[in-house]
């Protein structure tokens, strides 16, 4: 039963007394309305614990028993029909670090995005049996990256202290539970001066293409030591930092019939199509103008979805936003942080809410309800994931599910959240969890990412402790049989949703 199987006016007696129960408790640092408990509750099925950090979860093009699950020190884990197997695919700890910092449960460094090729399974295609990984690793002496940090201050140049690397790989011929330490080939890279603002998703686009999307370089306020001017790095065409770039990641000499040119290092190909080809502009770049674009993903087109790529931007001090991102497109950052007017020079929203202005500029993704952005109220940190496409909870199908770090900063981070957004109606709903008390996520775990299986399920990654803890946690999203139900009881007081006062 659904609550639409109720009759209209218990349906909506319901559902007045949820908002009043559920809701998030308004405190005086929102700016934006606060969150409210939505109608739709789910149970988190633990499939896997005692892990580390566990932050993002994707299965090869058509399989539908195994999800390889990342942890960011930097083991490549695989779930098989929900049980996490012995070993690892795939041990890149000694590779991100240094200098990742195993020890601090807010390092942003480490293993953070994993991509199929989607021709993986294509015995004819040069992406047979190839993926890739976006990763922290040290720069060795005597090498550079392939796009080195900005130097921009000559008073304060900034120390490439690492580098972000996209690389590609072979499954092992003999064991499809194995990737080839052997086989490892170096992409693309980027040298980071900061450890913060990475980015971390890997993702082929329904054009075949892989996209993945840098931060803005690190620190605060697009500003300082590896920070362009005027204006910063994201609004700057002349570096890949904080934009998201497209790639042909394929050895060029194995796809010699593409008329997409050849990438100067020569490792990869670039898209005719993207849209920044003129003198000093980076040629990877697809859109820019962003922050932290920490999680995206593509609408599933093989499940039924519009292929749209659909990318939430972590922000400063204020706004936590979703984006549609769009060839060629401006998000604002940092001009703008959500629909607000930004302030480089201390780092706060100032004046008005500004949506549409300045012209040029793309908001946050918005509906006749409202616009798919949110203050730190009600959280501190975007954690994007997936519109969801699979078949075990009808009501949730075409929402965006995704989450934030954690209800509060320090000391310590504690008490993330799971949403869902409307992309039609512009509108965000805290989901129910009848499981837990007060129906927040139990000992303080922070969410770090999304997995989503070939059938479009999804699954939530969270974790208390940091890269080399235990404490890490892969729950699966559950249909609960009678939402209603829940909806009912915690109408009459009989349950309760209720966050406490923060």
């Amino acid at each position: 039963m659904s609550t639409r199987m109720l009759p209209d006016c218990l349906k909506k007696f319901a559902l007045i007394l949820v908002a009043l129960t559920l809701s998030s408790t308004a405190v005086a640092d929102h700016i934006l309305p606060p969150i409210t408990m939505g109608d739709l509750a789910v149970r988190l099925q633990p499939v896997a614990t005692g892990m580390a950090a566990p932050l993002y979860g994707t299965s090869p093009p058509g399989d539908t028993s195994r999800l390889f699950v990342l942890e960011q020190n930097g083991l490549v884990r695989i779930l098989e029909n929900d049980s996490l197997l012995p070993g690892v695919a795939l041990d890149l700890q000694s590779t991100v670090s240094p200098p990742f910092n195993p020890g601090n449960a807010n390092d942003e460094r480490g293993l953070l995005g994993l991509a199929f090729h989607p021709e993986y399974n294509d015995s004819a295609s040069p992406g047979f049996g190839k993926l890739y990984t976006y990763h922290s690793e040290p720069i060795p002496a005597g090498t550079s990256p392939t796009y080195v940090t900005p130097n921009a201050d000559p008073l304060n140049p900034a120390v490439q202290n690492y580098k972000l690397v996209v690389s590609e790989w072979m499954v092992s011929a003999g064991n499809a539970n194995v990737i080839d330490p052997a086989s490892k080939r170096e992409i693309i890279s980027f040298g980071k001066n900061a450890g913060n603002h990475n980015g971390g998703t890997l993702a082929f686009g329904p054009d075949g293409y892989l996209y993945l999307a840098p931060g803005d370089g690190g620190n605060r306020d697009d500003v300082g030591a590896s920070h362009l001017e005027p204006g910063g790095n994201a609004q700057s065409l002349t570096t890949p930092l904080g934009k998201v770039l497209r790639i042909d990641p394929l050895a060029p000499a194995l796809t010699t019939g593409s008329a997409d040119s050849v990438s100067g290092n020569g490792q990869y190909r670039i898209p005719t199509t993207n849209p920044f080809q003129g003198p000093g502009e980076v040629p990877e770049i697809y859109a820019y103008g962003l922050r932290n674009p920490y999680r995206f993903a593509f609408d599933r087109t093989d499940l039924g979805g519009t292929g749209d790529l659909i990318l939430a931007d972590v922000g400063q001090n204020n706004i936590e936003e979703i984006n549609r991102i769009v060839l060629g497109g401006n998000y604002g950052w940092a001009i703008k942080e959500g629909t607000f007017l930004f302030d480089r020079s201390n780092g706060t929203v100032v004046g008005a809410n500004s949506p549409g202005s300045p012209t040029g500029l793309i908001d946050p993704i918005s509906g006749p309800i409202g616009t798919l952005q949110y203050d730190h109220g009600d959280g501190i940190s975007i954690t994007g994931g997936f519109v969801y496409r699979g078949s075990a909870i009808p009501e949730l199908v075409g929402k965006y599910v995704f989450g934030d770090l954690a209800l509060r900063n320090a000391p310590p981070r504690v008490d993330g959240r799971l949403f869902y957004a409307d992309l039609q109606m512009g509108v965000i709903k805290e989901f129910m969890l009848p499981q837990f008390t007060n129906g927040i996520l139990p000992d303080g775990l922070t969410v770090h990412g999304f997995g989503e299986d070939a059938n479009g399920e999804l699954y939530a990654m969270v974790t208390n402790t940091p890269a080399n803890g235990t404490g890490g946690i892969v729950y699966k999203l559950v249909a609960i049989p009678e939402p209603a139900t829940f909806v009912m009881l915690a109408a009459i007081g009989i349950i309760t949703f209720r966050r406490p006062s923060r």
